[in-house]
């Protein structure tokens, strides 16, 4: 087996990853969990995301999912667990994917060979996930693999979205970035989102934006104007490298020539959606 090429797994992780996001920017996952009782569009991310982990509290989605001021996660967890149970939040977030994924890349797309064919490499390579200290993915594996072939594709997607996301977490505390201090230094390297877009997205102010870019500047990360230092981007860019080793296993045991054709197909289907209008354009930029 030849081995992997440097970053394969980040960038067959980053043509995987946006599909999956789909649903939480889709208004079938309003429609869906609206139709349980959860109308607020913050409580319908932080129950579809979390309902993996049962009836968990504020405390452990705002650790879990680390960049969202825990004020804003208070205010709809645990309530959110008294109006619809995670399993009915886990069905309709399935129901919003089916519908989303039929929308975004049509029905010849769904029934396609490609597609089932990429639903086959993802679930190999989630058989080498591993799941100490890792709840999101651990929670995520416990669920059931769906019939349908763009649904496992979804599922798999997940499945492996969350195993990074678990690693990255833990590289981000490793750098010594809180949870503002990543999305500043993130939305700096001009991969991440608008800061307007998280400012209404994560439950910041203005002014902890700011306070979040003074601390990395006294850490020389960043400079007046905003910008990564030579140094930010050094430490920006070990983060990403310690995630990826963190999350090598699912893409060694995969390997190179499955990992660049589940990247070939991942990227067509993330192209397609994206030419759907998958994701508002006010999230970046």
């Amino acid at each position: 087996m030849s081995p992997l090429p440097p970053r394969a797994g980040r960038r067959c992780h980053n043509a995987l990853n946006p599909l999956h996001s789909t649903v939480y920017f889709s208004p079938d996952l309003g429609t869906e969990l609206g139709a349980l009782g959860i109308e607020d569009p913050n409580a319908a991310y932080f129950a579809a995301r979390s309902a993996a982990m049962g009836s968990v509290g504020a405390g452990t989605v705002a650790a879990t999912f680390y960049n969202f001021n825990p004020e804003l996660v208070a205010r709809f967890v645990p309530a959110v667990w008294e109006t619809a149970s995670p399993a009915a939040v886990l069905d309709a977030r399935l129901r919003a994917a089916d519908t989303t994924l039929r929308r975004l890349l049509g029905e010849e797309t769904v029934a396609s060979p490609e597609l089932a064919e990429a639903a086959a490499l993802a679930l190999r390579a989630t058989e080498a996930c591993t799941r100490q200290a890792k709840p999101l993915y651990a929670a995520h594996a416990d669920l059931p693999v769906p019939d349908a072939p763009h649904l496992a594709y979804w599922h798999a997607a997940t499945l492996l979205r969350e195993h990074r996301g678990d690693a990255h977490l833990a590289a981000l505390l490793h750098a010594g970035l809180d949870p503002l201090e990543a999305l500043v230094s993130h939305t700096a390297t001009g991969k991440g989102m608008a800061p307007r877009w998280i400012l209404a997205t994560r439950g910041w102010r203005r002014a902890d934006w700011e306070a979040a870019q003074d601390r990395l500047r006294s850490r020389g990360l960043l400079d007046e104007q905003g910008a990564l230092t030579d140094a930010g981007t050094a430490l920006r860019a070990e983060v990403e490298e310690h995630t990826d080793r963190m999350d090598l296993a699912p893409y060694e045991h995969l390997g190179a020539e499955s990992v660049e054709r589940l990247t070939e197909l991942g990227r067509g289907f993330l192209l397609t959606a994206f030419a759907a209008g998958a994701f508002p354009k006010e999230a970046t930029g």
